[in-house]
C-alpha cells in the first residue's frame, strides 16, 4: 500500500504543470547522451551538447532546460564563445566549474576550425545552415539578424551576430551586415534572422531588406548565397522562393 501510494504520489508531479522532468524521469531516447551512444553527436541539437558538457542541472531545472536557458541568455553558440569567465559564473546554475568547461570546449572548437579549415561544414543548401541554427534562434524572445561567413568552397569560416531588436529597412544598415565578410575576407554570406512569432513566413519588409543586401554584396563582389527566416522549428529559404534575389 506504501509503495502504489508513492507511485500515485510521483505521477502526480509529473503531471504537475511547473514540474520538470529530471534527465533520468526522461525515456531514454530522449536523454542527451544516450542519442549520442545511437544517433551521433551530428544528430544533437547545440543545447543537448551543452547538456552533456554541463552534466548536471540545478534544482528544479533539468540539465537540457539549463543548457537551452544558457543559449538563449548569451544569443546561441556565438554569443556563448565571446562571453567572458566571470560572466559565465555569475549565470544561474553555472559557477565556476561549469563555465570552465563551457569553455574548454568552445576553444577545442575554434582550434579545431583554425588547425583543419577542410573540416568545416560546408554549405550545399539552405537546411544546412537552417539546422546549425534553428534550435537557438527559434527560441529567442527578439529579432536577431546573423551573418554566415562563407570561404570559396562554401565553408563555415565565422558566424557574427548583426543586430538584436526589430529588423526593418530604417534600422539595417547594409554596411553592418559585411563588416565582418569584408575583414574576414569573405566569399560569402549567408544572412539569417528570426521571427520571434514562431511564424517564419517573410514579410514586405523582410523581401526589402533581402534586396538591400544582395545588391550591397554584388557591389562589394561577395555573394548573398541566401537569406534565411527562422521559426519554431521551421524556417523559409527566400532564394527558393525568389523573393529579393
Amino acid at each position: 500500500m506504501r509503495g502504489k501510494s508513492n507511485g500515485v504520489i510521483h505521477d502526480a508531479r509529473m503531471l504537475a504543470a511547473d514540474y520538470t522532468p529530471t534527465i533520468h524521469e526522461l525515456p531514454q531516447d530522449m536523454r542527451p547522451r544516450e542519442r549520442m551512444a545511437y544517433a551521433g553527436a551530428g544528430a544533437l541539437s547545440s543545447a543537448e551538447l551543452l547538456a552533456i558538457i554541463l552534466r548536471v542541472g540545478s534544482r528544479g531545472e533539468n540539465v537540457i532546460r539549463m543548457a537551452e536557458r544558457v543559449l538563449i541568455q548569451f544569443g546561441g553558440l556565438t554569443g556563448l564563445a565571446q562571453t567572458g569567465f566571470d560572466q559565465l559564473c555569475q549565470t544561474h546554475g553555472v559557477g565556476q566549474a561549469k563555465a570552465a568547461q563551457i569553455l574548454a570546449a568552445l576553444e577545442l572548437g575554434k582550434r579545431i576550425m583554425a588547425a583543419a579549415p577542410e573540416e568545416r561544414l560546408q554549405v550545399r543548401a539552405p537546411v544546412d545552415v537552417a539546422n546549425l541554427l534553428m534550435l537557438e534562434m527559434g527560441l529567442l524572445e527578439q529579432e536577431q539578424m546573423r551573418t554566415v561567413l562563407l570561404d570559396t568552397k562554401n565553408r563555415i569560416t565565422r558566424i557574427t551576430t548583426v543586430y538584436s531588436g526589430s529588423l526593418n529597412t530604417a534600422v539595417v544598415r547594409v554596411g553592418e551586415v559585411f563588416r565582418e565578410a569584408v575583414r574576414a575576407n569573405s566569399a560569402g554570406v549567408v544572412v539569417v534572422h528570426n521571427h520571434p512569432s514562431g511564424d517564419p513566413t517573410p514579410s514586405p519588409e523582410d523581401v526589402r531588406v533581402t534586396q538591400m543586401i544582395v545588391e550591397a554584396g554584388a557591389l562589394l563582389d561577395i555573394d548573398v548565397l541566401d537569406h534565411l527566416i527562422i521559426g519554431r522549428n521551421r524556417f523559409v529559404s527566400l532564394k527558393e522562393r525568389g523573393l529579393g534575389f
